[in-house]
């Protein structure tokens, strides 16, 4: 069965780093993109980063560009959330998922088709 598992969340003081890690088994990692999506308290879920299945494709939503990097090890089946210069309102619930090709890099959540059960980031002002 496909299982995603996040991990490396916690709590860091504004202009901090933190680096989200994202475990993936049960399909073959690599013929995937993969995405990442944060969930702030009461509001949507939104798109923050994908990377296509080779790693050789990334998109950005504007609020992390330049801050966030999204990368990926295929030999590991882990994709990972680089988050520097983190500011207060970037606390959310962190979810990384499969997208349903090797190329979809989508803002739409209706193109990933498994989920992980999140990661909390708490930046502190």
């Amino acid at each position: 069965q496909v299982q995603l598992v996040e991990s490396g969340g916690g709590l860091v003081q504004a202009g901090g780093s933190l680096r989200l890690s994202c475990a993936a088994s049960g399909r073959t990692f690599s013929n995937y993109a993969m995405g990442w999506f944060l969930q702030a308290p009461g509001k949507e879920r939104e798109f923050v980063a994908a990377i296509s299945g080779s790693g050789g494709h990334t998109y950005y939503a504007d609020s992390v560009k330049g801050r966030f990097t999204i990368s990926r090890d295929n030999f590991k089946n882990t994709v990972y959330l680089q988050m520097n210069s983190l500011k207060p309102e970037d606390t959310a619930v962190y979810y990384c998922a499969f997208s349903r090709g090797p190329e979809l890099l989508s803002v739409r959540e209706e193109f990933y088709d498994y989920w992980g059960q999140g990661t909390q980031v708490t930046v502190a002002s």
